[in-house]
């Protein structure tokens, strides 16, 4: 049995380790705070369209007092908190261990694999519609729950990745191990920059965007100009991602809003670094054109953000 460790109980790492849980997988949870009171006092509570069920007593701790060794790390934290934790999955990790992270912002594998030279360092991505509801307790908005990871080069193959695709469907998560997890990667970040991007620029929520015009163009714009620095990577996506982010975009409630401007309107630490300002590092690396993201982000940088 494989020994799950899951860092950051919030929207993603909590559902992620509920669903393992109750699968009867071994799963310990590293959280803080409320979160982490609330965890020992009453277990995890999820609650989706389908289903409502508590996992209690659950394994949790903080990052500090977690003294084994975990074979797969899921990393659920934000990309701001990823320098914090980097010493202590050292500590935990050894060569057999595979870290799995599961950011919003992409490249974040290959930038933690420089930090780990014998644990494998996966990409990874999420789909799933989840909020914190209260301490210890997700709310599921949806039936999605999938998760895509996968190895950037051919050799760093392992066959417990394919455990890991098992454990994750005996759990009923959708679990896919990914032949090309740059394009799968990309394609997610295909939709939550833009979102994020557009949001934060105009100060609205997605019922904006869904509405034709200058809004609803710009996040268009925004998704064509990473389908352009995909094919600068030669990253090549096998449908339209400007039709289908807008399809998913319009599947949102009108009042929903990304995490990027929550925090920031909350005067919290945000991702706006690897959302919005990477791609215009990455379209200056590759020579790609992308005026929209340009004029984005200068505008956010004279509000200080």
């Amino acid at each position: 049995m494989l020994k799950y460790l899951i860092i950051g109980a919030g929207g993603t790492g909590l559902p992620i380790g509920a669903y393992l849980a109750k699968a009867g997988k071994d799963v310990t949870f590293i959280a803080r705070g409320e979160n982490l009171k609330a965890m020992k006092n009453r277990g995890v509570k999820i609650a989706s369209p389908n289903e409502e069920f508590v996992i209690a007593p659950v394994n949790v701790t903080e990052l500090e007092n977690y003294n084994e060794r975990a074979d797969v790390i899921f990393v659920c934290v934000k990309g701001y908190s990823l320098d914090s934790i980097i010493p202590h999955m050292q500590r935990i990790a050894d060569k057999d261990t595979i870290i799995i992270p599961i950011l919003n912002i992409f490249g974040t594998g290959g930038e933690l694999q420089k930090y780990f030279p014998e644990p494998l360092v996966t990409d990874g991505c999420i789909y799933i519609a989840a909020q914190v509801s209260a301490p210890g307790c997700i709310l599921m908005n949806g039936d999605i729950f999938r998760i895509i990871y996968g190895i950037r080069k051919k050799e760093e193959y392992r066959e417990r990745l394919r455990d890991i695709e098992s454990d994750l469907r005996e759990s009923g998560i959708t679990g896919i191990l990914s032949d090309n997890i740059a394009r799968d990667a990309l394609l997610k970040f295909s939709y939550v920059s833009p979102q994020g991007a557009c949001e934060l620029y105009y100060n609205v929520s997605a019922g904006e965007i869904q509405k034709h015009g200058e809004i609803r163009d710009c996040f268009a714009g925004l998704v064509a100009e990473i389908n352009k620095l995909a094919l600068a990577m030669d990253i090549h996506f096998e449908e339209d991602i400007v039709q289908r982010n807008l399809d998913i975009l319009d599947t949102l409630t009108p009042t929903a809003t990304t995490s990027l401007q929550r925090d920031i309107a909350a005067n919290h630490q945000s991702e706006i670094d690897g959302l919005i300002y990477e791609v215009v590092r990455l379209a200056d690396k590759y020579g790609v054109d992308a005026p929209i993201y340009r004029k984005i982000a200068d505008e956010l940088r004279k509000r200080g953000l």
